[in-house]
């Protein structure tokens, strides 16, 4: 790669990531001071939506943090942060209906999600062991762990990209729902949907990230043959 290439690559890296955490803070923090017409809570929103999905044997949930918010698949359980869970607001509606979607979709046996379940304990070890074989590669120039290593992390970026698709369809599922539920009017609905957006960038900034990271170490690795050549 030429210097400007390592230029633009290591600013996408740095760049990206950020903006999107800028981006799903100030979006969210905008609604959260938005109240939702319907008065509903974070929690009571959950609820309702769980319990017309035929839902009602999964668990609405307070969790400490901030944008903390997640469905556990194991525990069937939906885990709203504490300004979420108490408060009525716009924000808070588009959240909680997210992570309802994404027991929707653990019910419906979605397949991307439980594609993306099988691959999480790949997906852990690989991302831990994949920069022990990288680096010892790189260092001493041994191509076989060089590869190793890559083939590791290819696997920590399949789960980023198929992640894709999971958070996507949750969040369509979230509109879905909080609409024909009547949870939100019609206004609201692009606001919610702005909520939805900004947290999903978080998703494809990662995902993208990643598979930048991925092709670089191919480019150093097919330079390293070239060399041997």
């Amino acid at each position: 790669m030429s210097i400007a290439m390592y230029i633009v690559y290591f600013l996408v890296l740095m760049l990206l990531p950020l903006y999107a955490q800028r981006k799903v803070i100030k979006t969210y923090r905008r609604y959260a001071e938005v109240r939702s017409t319907s008065g509903m809570t974070g929690a009571e929103v959950a609820r309702t939506i769980l319990d017309s999905n035929g839902l009602s044997n999964v668990r609405v949930v307070e969790t400490s943090g901030v944008l903390s918010d997640h469905y556990d698949p194991t525990t069937k359980t939906v885990a709203l942060s504490s300004q979420n869970y108490h408060h009525a607001s716009v924000a808070g509606t588009a959240v909680a209906a997210h992570e309802c979607g994404h027991a929707i979709q653990h019910k419906e046996a979605y397949a991307f999600l439980t594609f993306r379940s099988k691959l999480v304990p790949a997906a852990n070890i690989s991302s831990n062991a994949s920069w022990i074989f990288i680096m010892i590669g790189l260092l001493g120039s041994i191509k076989s762990l060089m590869l190793v290593g890559i083939i590791l992390l290819a696997v920590g970026v399949l789960f980023q990209f198929v992640t894709l698709p999971v958070e996507f369809d949750a969040s369509k599922r979230a509109l879905n729902q909080v609409v024909s539920l009547g949870i939100i009017r019609n206004e609201e609905e692009p606001d919610a949907r702005k909520v939805l957006s900004a947290a999903a960038l978080t998703y494809v900034a990662a995902a993208a990230t990643a598979i930048l990271e991925l092709l670089r170490l191919l480019l150093i690795f097919t330079g390293m043959n070239n060399d041997d050549e």
